[in-house]
């Protein structure tokens, strides 16, 4: 009996180790995904949220190039960049309602157009639809003091609401969301 059990329990230990080994996990992204969060400080609560990916430039052209001029991009990789506002901001002169939203920018040499829109949940720019857009606004395009690598984004806030700012490669933008 003893020696039942113990074969029992040496196969059966066998076959969960063997499942254990089955388990496989995917590799990671070869452009991860990342968040950004305007906070006016640690203990205060949100005003917005980015949810992007992260391409890496990998001595690649990127504005012009890999991301062409002229085109509605999901201004990253992947899914297209999901916008998160918490409490009422205004883009330009549109007022902007909480809720979730789709980040898509046209980029140009000198200027890009920043498009809010209200389809979610989508992949690229494949799908985008014009008739969607709740907001859109032009901003400058500008120059970065050092090159950089990958796709970044973060919120600079003051008293007055929040700039994202988005760089990659030799170039950046601010895309400034303000309290009504």
């Amino acid at each position: 009996m003893k020696k039942a059990l113990l074969l029992f329990f040496i196969v059966s230990t066998g076959f969960a180790f063997q499942s254990l080994q089955a388990q496989s996990f995917p590799e990671m992204d070869a452009s991860p995904m990342d968040l950004a969060m305007a906070r006016p400080d640690k203990k205060s609560p949100p005003l917005a949220r980015v949810i992007y990916s992260r391409p890496q430039k990998k001595g690649r052209d990127i504005f012009g190039g890999l991301v062409p001029y002229g085109e509605v991009w999901r201004t990253g990789a992947n899914e297209a960049t999901e916008l998160d506002i918490y409490t009422p901001l205004k883009l330009g002169k549109t007022l902007l309602k909480p809720g979730t939203y789709t980040l898509y920018t046209i980029p140009d040499k000198e200027n890009w157009t920043v498009i809010i829109n209200s389809d979610t949940n989508v992949w690229g720019a494949f799908s985008y639809k014009k008739e969607k857009d709740v907001a859109r606004i032009t901003v400058p395009c500008l120059q970065a003091a050092a090159p950089i690598e990958s796709l970044s984004m973060i919120f600079k806030t003051d008293s007055k609401g929040t700039t994202l700012m988005i760089g990659w490669d030799d170039h950046y933008v601010e895309i400034p969301f303000k309290k009504p």
